[in-house]
């Protein structure tokens, strides 16, 4: 017979895999967003029905949407609210370049004067 040791030693598991997953938040109503229901667009993390056009409140896909300075609209809205006045500024309610412009150059103006 083998007289060998037959003590049974108890199986060390590796400490480095865990299943710790960082939880990862909606940009729109910053809930937990599970993997099932998660939508990546412009580098936010949504769920599929808070992913929403701004102007209409419309679900969105991944090919329907057109994003402006963090802000997502429909295709349709984000042409109609720039035909509405000829540049994204002015149709999507924000400060229009040419008064920064205008501002700016009336500083130059007065500091070399």
């Amino acid at each position: 017979m083998d007289t060998r040791n037959t003590e049974e030693k108890p199986v060390q598991r590796s400490k480095s895999f865990s299943f710790k997953t960082q939880k990862e938040v909606c940009s729109s109503c910053e809930k937990t967003v599970y993997p099932m229901e998660r939508l990546v667009a412009n580098n936010q993390v949504f769920h599929s029905a808070c992913f929403c056009c701004k102007h209409c409140n419309a679900k969105l896909s991944l090919g329907t949407f057109a994003a402006l300075q963090g802000d997502f609209y429909c295709k349709p809205h984000f042409q109609q609210l720039f035909k509405s006045k000829g540049n994204y500024d002015e149709g999507f309610g924000r400060k229009q370049h040419k008064e920064l412009w205008a501002s700016k150059e009336s500083e130059n103006i007065t500091k070399t004067a």
